[in-house]
């Protein structure tokens, strides 16, 4: 398209292999448009590698497929959430996606209203089933949460434990219920993959979200989408709003209560019949995706300044923040271990 008379770059994730770049792009007539360069695997290794294989969590092409579907398309709407219109342009090394710019408030901003709005419009897209895909990912939550390069040995570590940042800033209770967490992990996940199953976003969180002034909910970064279990995205959507500091730590059981309440009853009214104490218990269990995330921590609290969602932020307030929210998805996993059992 011609007529660019500037490009703006946004903000993404840049340890995903598959993205090369995000930007706004600006043309002479006043219209934007956002555009993403996806690029296919030039590298196999590390923990964001991108792949060729359709099912993988970090399949290269994924998008592209998700912005060509137009049942999706319609079933997101019909539930009250928008897929950006999007054109596709493959080329020898990647593709380019330009899509619609959605002018809106951010999920980054949301009051807890706006939270419920989105759980709600989740259920209701979840609740009916959507057609096989061959490009969808399976085992995600496994695959993405094992898959890290984690200091393990730092969680019983007592040096790693008296740091000052981590003593003057954790629950004290947190070192326990995360060893816990950690020995229960692939039990955890076992049960993850026993729950019952949904097409999830499994990126579900406020900064891949923005609501128009209408009120419909787009919903961005399809990367990951494909098989989960009900009630994981809003698993991801709670404690991550917390863990970058878009939501305070203090409302977070508020926050959670909202959005587990809201996605039942969108699920209710698509028609689901099934068991809520089943959902409940995948939002809680899927707190085992955070099991490396306190090692990470603990292996950074020396560092001189700290970032939260790629931009730095005051070492003592994210990582109190943090700790907070970490005691939450600890209880979380804790929970669903006693309800398994």
């Amino acid at each position: 398209m011609s007529g660019e008379i500037g490009t703006a770059t946004l903000r993404h994730n840049p340890l995903n292999a598959v993205t090369a770049t995000v930007e706004r792009v600006t043309y002479a007539d006043g219209r934007t448009l956002v555009r993403k360069v996806l690029q296919k695997p030039v590298s196999s290794t590390g923990p964001w590698a991108a792949s060729e294989e359709p099912r993988h969590w970090n399949y290269w092409r994924r998008e592209v497929e998700v912005y060509r579907d137009d049942e999706l398309r319609k079933q997101l709407a019909d539930a009250g959430l928008v897929l950006p219109a999007a054109g596709v342009v493959e080329h020898a090394d990647g593709a380019t996606i330009t899509m619609e710019d959605i002018h809106g408030a951010p999920g980054t901003e949301f009051s807890l209203a706006e939270h419920a709005a989105l759980a709600r419009a989740c259920g209701r897209w979840q609740a009916r089933p959507a057609g096989d895909r061959s490009w969808t990912s399976t085992g995600f939550l496994r695959d993405y949460s094992t898959t890290r390069d984690v200091p393990w040995d730092l969680v019983d570590d007592d040096t790693a434990w008296r740091q000052p940042l981590v003593v003057e800033t954790w629950p004290p209770g947190l070192r326990a219920a995360w060893t816990t967490l950690v020995a229960h992990r692939n039990d955890l996940l076992d049960l993850m993959a026993r729950l019952p199953r949904a097409r999830c976003h499994l990126d579900f969180w406020v900064s891949n979200v923005i609501q128009r002034p209408t009120g419909e909910l787009a919903l961005l970064d399809w990367a990951f989408t494909g098989d989960g279990a009900l009630g994981e995205d809003i698993g991801n959507h709670v404690p991550d709003a917390v863990f970058d500091l878009f939501w305070p730590a203090e409302r977070l059981p508020e926050l959670a209560e909202t959005c587990i309440d809201n996605y039942l009853d969108g699920l209710r009214e698509a028609g689901w019949r099934g068991e809520p104490d089943d959902i409940r218990l995948a939002v809680m269990a899927s707190g085992v995706k955070y099991a490396w995330l306190l090692p990470g921590l603990l292996a950074r609290a020396s560092d001189s300044s700290h970032n939260a969602y790629h931009q730095q932020a005051d070492s003592r307030f994210l990582f109190h923040q943090r700790g907070q929210a970490l005691m939450f998805v600890a209880d979380w996993c804790a929970q669903a271990l006693r309800a398994r059992s």
